[in-house]
């Protein structure tokens, strides 16, 4: 935990009582505040109330003695309304901030020598702050991985000059740090996400731009220029620390560009170091192939050497549900890509693989899976479950050969018996369903650990972990 002091005796108002606000409380106790803390859902008060937590309803605060609300990331800041304790607060104009500032206080207060690694990104950001946590710590350093990946920012361990902090924004995170100063932030891709929180897509490339708005002079910006909003971010840095642009797309003069899996750090137009991506499991894809610059950038940024970078690179074991190497089954490879949530997620592991037995389906996004057609040639056979079947079925019909199979079970099954028969060379049974989980399994890591079980359940597969199921 790491006591958070910047108010000590002071009376604080919280909302939301998931890992991030359980830990805001705990800590802001610790070092010696008052803090009233609600949620709407019972059990969430119930449970923190269990740990010694005081629950209020802010409701009835006397918003006068308040001194600052600490929001959850995940409660409406401005869109598509505030939510109520925003407009209390607001009234009462008391500021709203999140459990990553008071990281940031607490770190200015005691003028702690810690590093600030903070990186942002529509997607892949999880794996690259996975990555290059990875990268560091293999190298020697001590790294804590937190924020909005895993372990909430004020349960990583106490401040201290000898830590590097690894921190994953989301823009909702970003929205309540304004005090955000990081040692080095990385922006890889901005994509439409979440804007029925920002209003739009330019709100909300303002606000994950925000990642460089305190960057230390000392500091480094590292930012992928292959999308429109990213590239118009770029130009416009202006500050005194060093840039470094990334692009899986095109060369670059100033960064880290890949091509045809070869990694270029490039300084000022010369070449200055290499490295062969090809035969890194966990790093396969172009999308991947982004994240592993961008990781490379931030450690070459960090003053690592190239061999610590590039072992840091080939021993990284990859992130649960995120293209995940299951087991193999004889000739046929599992997948477990589960966090393909959304036709984009998909196409990123579609891309990955040829001959691929295709699970798909659950709950639909918007757009379905219409927008990944120029896939559908790399696809054997598609095995479809959930309530998306049927129109997922419709949009495959003449395209791809597919089997409604209803449940996850019955899918892998098929999958594996295809697969092993088809005579492919390099056959894979790849999970990426391009749906939400809810018509089935309660979250997308749940799905995937049933993709597990099921591929486990298979006669004769070896799991990667090196067991014989």
């Amino acid at each position: 935990m790491i006591p958070i002091h910047v108010f000590e005796g002071q009376t604080l108002a919280l909302f939301g009582l998931g890992l991030s606000g359980i830990a805001s409380a705990r800590a802001l106790e610790a070092g010696g505040a008052r803090v009233l803390a609600w949620d709407d859902a019972e059990d969430a008060r119930n449970a923190a109330a269990s740990l010694g937590i005081e629950i209020a309803d802010l409701k009835g605060v006397d918003w006068s003695s308040v001194a600052a609300l600490i929001l959850a990331p995940g409660v409406p800041l401005t869109h598509p309304e505030p939510h109520w304790t925003v407009k209390q607060a607001q009234t009462a104009n008391v500021e709203i901030i999140g459990d990553t500032e008071l990281f940031f206080r607490e770190r200015d207060r005691l003028r702690s020598g810690a590093r600030v690694v903070a990186i942002t990104g529509t997607n892949g950001k999880s794996t690259t702050a996975a990555l290059i946590a990875h990268v560091l710590a293999e190298a020697g350093l001590e790294t804590a991985l937190g924020g909005n990946i895993g372990t909430a920012i004020l349960d990583l361990p106490p401040l201290s000059d000898t830590q590097v902090y690894v921190i994953e924004f989301s823009s909702y995170q970003i929205d309540l740090t304004p005090s955000l100063k990081a040692d080095a932030a990385a922006l890889i891709n901005i994509t439409p996400d979440h804007l029925d929180r920002h209003g739009d897509l330019e709100n909300y490339a303002a606000v994950k731009a925000r990642i460089f708005s305190g960057l230390l002079e000392s500091g480094s910006a590292v930012i992928g220029i292959d999308d429109r909003h990213c590239r118009e971010i770029a130009d416009s840095l202006d500050g005194p620390y060093d840039v470094a642009q990334v692009s899986v797309k095109t060369s670059v003069d100033d960064g880290v560009s890949v091509s045809e899996g070869i990694l270029h750090q490039i300084r000022g137009g010369v070449e200055k170091a290499v490295v062969d991506l090809a035969g890194i499991g966990s790093l396969r894809g172009e999308h991947n192939a982004q994240n592993a610059a961008v990781a490379f950038a931030l450690g070459r940024s960090l003053g690592l050497e190239l061999a610590d970078i590039e072992k840091g690179l080939r021993t990284f074991p990859g992130l649960e549900h995120r293209m995940e190497e299951v087991g193999q089954l004889g000739k046929v490879l599992f997948i477990n890509d589960s966090k393909g949530t959304n036709a984009d997620a998909a196409a990123h592991a579609l891309s990955s693989f040829e001959n691929i037995f295709w699970i798909a389906g659950g709950l639909a996004k918007e757009g379905g899976i219409s927008g990944l057609k120029d896939h559908f040639p790399r696809i054997s056979h598609a095995y479809l479950i959930g309530e998306a079947a049927e129109d997922f079925a419709h949009v495959l019909q003449g395209k791809a050969e597919y089997s409604i199979c209803g449940t996850l079970d019955r899918a892998v099954v098929a999958a594996a018996a295809d697969a092993a028969a088809s005579g492919s060379a390099e056959p894979v049974v790849l999970l990426s369903p391009a749906c939400a989980s809810f018509d089935q399994f309660r979250s997308f890591a749940v799905r995937g650990d049933a993709f597990k079980s099921a591929v486990a359940r298979l006669e004769g597969v070896v799991l990667r972990r090196g067991e014989a199921a």
